[in-house]
């Protein structure tokens, strides 16, 4: 393997919305462009356009009806339709999964390499709370779904030669749920690199508008306080949102172009995570927009926020908690200014993912050649 280039195949989830997931995948293709994409499923129409100018391949749920809208319904489907694509002519198999991809069938001879962005969260610690906020028919099936998912989950796992973490939040996963040790990688964000403006009085948040998020949090504590919120995404959240949001709450929708987006990020004086997420990418895409993040303390976002000197920390997911940080930061800021702020995002730059994802491939496939190697040449012991 190591005397020839390797054939190498990526393998995604879902390709359905140009999220942080898929930002990575874009990533991996930029480090192997001969390699295809395999997938559940694809929407091109809500995929950036040079996505079809890749390779992409999908499972036999792509011609299932409304597939690509009812996707995450079909997760009982998702063991089979990864485990029937066919990837024995791949001497390299990147998987980028926090759902089922990393369960695909590779050659024993083969290096499987899972860049993990989670545990599946609905399988694992958050499902008590996704079946919590589920509807009463799913809420009904979940329990006796589950316990078949957990075991194969677990299995699938065990197909993995080597996982990658997208953090160390994500490796301690890792290594409770699936008994594995696992490289952090931190995952790729664009860095924006545009002229700094004049902060202006508002405050910002940004991302899909769903219940785990916890945007309320953010809505109810500036509604509270009178202060100047601008919310940019769209979800099924929504109608919520602006039903408890105040007048100092101004919601624009998921419809704005990247520049536009990033226009807000420089503009607003500080960015609202009150999330928990595995790692974060809208808070790397404020500080490198030179604007202090405020985040519960929590997940990924531990990792990219220096407290006190990039942004500031809430430790309890309440609005009230939250109040008290804005609060603070209001009275006493951050230590680091915008330049500071940015030169610490550009730790998770794109450029220093692709780099440190193609060398630990490198290395990985070495490694993996010489255990073939060594396999190969043992000889049996010879009985006395």
């Amino acid at each position: 393997m190591v005397n020839k280039k390797p054939k190498v195949a990526i393998v995604h989830d879902w390709l359905v919305g140009y999220a942080g997931g898929d930002r990575v995948v874009d990533c991996m293709h930029h480090i192997f462009p001969d390699a295809p994409i395999y997938t559940l499923v694809y929407d091109k129409d809500k995929m950036p356009a040079w996505f079809r100018d890749y390779d992409i391949r999908t499972t036999w749920v792509q011609k299932l009806p409304f597939a690509t809208r009812l996707y995450k319904g079909m997760l009982p489907l998702m063991p089979r339709a990864f485990e029937a694509l066919d990837l024995s002519e791949y001497d390299l198999v990147l998987s980028s999964c926090s759902s089922c991809s990393k369960g695909v069938i590779t050659r024993p001879d083969a290096v499987h390499i899972c860049y993990c962005h989670t545990p599946t969260r609905y399988v694992w610690d958050f499902y008590y709370t996704y079946r919590a906020n589920a509807n009463p028919l799913v809420r009904a099936v979940m329990p006796g779904q589950m316990l078949k998912l957990r075991q194969w989950d677990k299995c699938a796992a065990d197909r993995v030669d080597y996982f990658i973490a997208n953090s160390h939040y994500i490796a301690r996963r890792i290594k409770k749920y699936y008994r594995r040790d696992s490289d952090v990688i931190y995952p790729c964000v664009h860095i924006n690199e545009s002229p700094f403006v004049p902060k202006e009085d508002f405050y910002l948040t940004v991302g899909r508008l769903t219940w785990y998020k916890r945007v309320d949090l953010a809505v109810a504590a500036c509604t509270k306080l009178g202060r100047p919120l601008v919310v940019i995404g769209g979800g099924d959240e929504e109608a919520h949102l602006r039903a408890i949001a105040g007048p100092s709450v101004q919601f624009l929708g998921g419809g704005l172009t990247d520049e536009e987006v990033r226009g807000y990020y420089l503009r607003a004086k500080a960015f609202l995570f009150p999330g928990e997420e595995d790692f974060g990418i809208t808070p790397v895409e404020a500080q490198s927009a030179g604007t202090p993040v405020l985040a519960f303390g929590r997940g990924g976002a531990c990792e990219t926020v220096e407290d006190g000197v990039t942004g500031l920390l809430f430790a309890e997911q309440t609005v009230d908690s939250f109040i008290d940080c804005i609060q603070q930061f209001e009275t006493s800021g951050v230590s680091a200014g915008p330049e500071e702020i940015r030169d610490h995002s550009r730790r998770f730059s794109e450029e220093r993912f692709e780099r440190e994802l193609r060398a630990y491939c490198a290395r990985r496939l070495e490694d993996w050649a010489g255990e073939l190697y060594a396999c190969s040449h043992h000889t049996p012991p010879t009985e006395d």
